[in-house]
């Protein structure tokens, strides 16, 4: 992979509490452009909560998170929702609307953000997101007709089709059979390679970051112990690390 050398995401000293529960206990982390970095932790060490914080969806106790130059604490109204357009959230349940078609899907974020697009301009960026995930075949139908792994392609297509310099990835591989993982896997490198897109990918399945990830930034106690390549990462000799390796490739 290319080598990434510009900061685009910067999250220093990040703070949060909810009532005596301390999940991020000060949490740093740099990310460079057209990196894909992977969040790796437990369920309930605050993967997630991390990633809210980044789109202002919640506000953290202490520290700063700055995205493309911007201190998204700070950001209010036009401002956040100019901002939330250049990062793509790719939800962990794909979060596609049941009463729309895959097309209506696709089409709302266009007709709710970008203003003055003709009939056919909409058309032809519906066909190139459905056709960039390999599922133009799917423009017609409903959510409930299409597999779990479809659905999870066409949630990633609907956030590409603003073409969003940072997706983050919400558990992209969960609830899936392992061919399926690998093609989203797969996807996710794709999009990186193809679109030059800034990634986190938050996960706790260990072949999706070895697959996914330039760099692996481990969760432990609401603090990122350990931050580096997969296999930097876990030739640390840590117990807590080497329980998560071996819950999921030995068990």
């Amino acid at each position: 992979m290319a080598e990434k050398t510009e900061p685009i995401i910067s999250i220093r000293g990040l703070k949060k509490s909810f009532g005596s529960l301390h999940v991020l206990k000060g949490v740093d982390l740099e990310v460079n452009k057209g990196e894909n970095v992977v969040v790796l932790g437990r369920s309930g060490t605050g993967k997630s909560v991390l990633i809210k914080i980044m789109v202002g969806l919640l506000k953290p106790d202490a520290g700063h998170v700055v995205v493309l130059g911007q201190d998204v604490e700070t950001l209010r109204g036009k401002e956040l929702d100019e901002f939330r357009q250049k990062v793509g959230f790719s939800f962990q349940s794909s979060a596609l609307y049941d009463s729309m078609s895959i097309r209506e899907n696709l089409e709302f974020p266009l007709v709710r953000n970008v203003r003055n697009l003709s009939r056919d301009e909409v058309n032809q960026a519906v066909e190139k997101a459905l056709d960039d995930v390999g599922l133009s075949q799917t423009i017609n139908q409903m959510p409930s007709e299409l597999s779990g792994g479809q659905r999870k392609r066409i949630g990633i297509a609907r956030t590409l089709i603003l073409k969003p310099e940072i997706m983050l990835y919400d558990e992209p591989t969960a609830g899936l059979d392992p061919i399926t993982s690998i093609e989203i896997n797969n996807l996710i490198n794709d999009v990186q390679e193809r679109l030059g897109a800034t990634s986190i990918i938050i996960t706790h399945d260990l072949t999706c970051a070895k697959s996914t990830g330039d760099r692996v930034a481990m969760l432990l106690d609401g603090r990122f112990e350990r931050v580096g390549t997969f296999d930097e990462v876990f030739a640390d000799p840590d117990e807590r690390i080497q329980q998560f390796y071996n819950y999921n490739f030995v068990n």
